[in-house]
């Protein structure tokens, strides 16, 4: 970031007592049934590579086993949208669980405690304010694809969400020209470079790490969305993506039985597995998350209101879903990210608000 300083906080200026006590009652968890709508194409195919039992046999309707309650909430005093969280995921066990927001020209970390605590610990701030919106991420460690978290700035017209899979060695990319693109980068091209961007020492050298340009996808589509795509993950070996559209598709390029591994650039086919619906949810850049064993899939609308579903099913159609509501919470959440432990659920909104949601056990 250009002319990056920090900022020390305090850790209770943000803290908004309104959520203490008997107001947690207005924080509704509502069983909202199943997913009614069925895809374009049929599920009645052989199992999908990723989620085992998707795509066949018998299902038994049963409640959604994930509740939450509301336990605090807090506001960023710039008053801009957030338009992004992320818990980190690196932690060990018994460490804080610290998570990160962007807004405005702000990073800003917080660390959660018990009783609904959430202890504002630092801010960056920009000085170059020609770049309001940033990314945040938290990637996993993949052999020598070490990647940290890492903040930088990011031009929301021109992607909006690039997400790697398990392995480390696809990427799925997705933007406002309705498609979704694949990048393997477990080519041998490609292993050498990461690896030598490891060895590169600038005080060796005058010369500037050669980078790599990667022009062509390894698979593209625009079959899935007719509007902008603004975001996308990967669910084993299927992808969950999302546009303006009031649904997460979940489907997978080629055909049932093809392997992922070794789908061509030339494939035009994919294959929907199902769809996750909502509403209230026709604007650009809201992004859903998953938690750390992708058994849960959360999403917030433009009216304050969270989806969250048990992926945990053998038919993607009879997810189970449950809403969660507060009086106080209006607006528009841009984003969801889940703790490692998936204890607890944070969401970010349109107007600088953080809420907080923890786990019913």
């Amino acid at each position: 970031m250009p002319a990056a300083k920090k900022q020390k906080l305090s850790s209770d200026e943000n803290s908004n007592p309104d959520l203490s006590g008997d107001e947690n009652d207005d924080a509704v968890s509502i069983e909202s049934g199943t997913n009614t709508e069925r895809p374009d194409t049929p599920t009645n195919t052989p199992n999908a590579p990723g989620r085992k039992s998707w795509g066949k046999g018998k299902w038994k309707s049963k409640k959604c086993k994930y509740s939450f309650k509301c336990v605090n909430s807090l506001k960023e005093d710039h008053n801009q949208p957030l338009f992004g969280v992320q818990f980190n995921w690196h932690s060990k066990e018994g460490d804080p669980l610290v998570f990160a927001t962007v807004g405005s020209n702000r990073v800003t970390l917080y660390e959660c405690h018990s009783q609904g605590e959430i202890r504002l610990l630092q801010s960056y701030v920009d000085a170059d304010v020609s770049f309001p919106e940033f990314l945040i991420s938290s990637a996993k460690e993949i052999d020598f694809h070490k990647l940290p978290l890492f903040i930088k700035n990011f031009k929301l017209e021109l992607l909006a969400r690039t997400d790697y899979d398990l392995l480390g060695e696809k990427i799925m990319s997705c933007g406002m020209d309705h498609s979704l693109k694949l990048w393997r980068i477990n080519s041998k091209r490609m292993i050498n470079a990461i690896k030598d961007s490891y060895d590169y020492n600038p005080n060796k050298t005058n010369r500037p790490f050669i980078s790599q340009k990667i022009h062509f996808p390894d698979f593209s589509t625009r079959d899935i969305h007719r509007n902008y795509v603004d975001c996308v993950r990967w669910l084993g070996d299927l992808i969950l993506s999302k546009s303006c559209e009031n649904a997460i598709v979940c489907w997978k390029p080629g055909k049932m039985e093809d392997d992922i591994d070794k789908i061509k650039p030339s494939e035009s086919n994919v294959t929907i597995l199902g769809r996750f619906d909502y509403s209230q949810c026709d604007i650009w850049y809201m992004r859903f998350s998953m938690d750390f064993w992708q058994k849960m899939l959360a999403l917030g609308n433009q009216v304050g209101k969270l989806y969250v579903w048990d992926l945990e099913v053998e038919d993607p159609h009879k997810a189970k879903c449950t809403t969660l509501t507060h009086q106080k919470c209006a607006t528009a959440i841009r984003q969801t990210s889940f703790s490692r432990d998936s204890s607890i659920l944070i969401a970010v909104c349109d107007d600088a608000s953080i809420w907080r949601w923890d786990r019913l056990r």
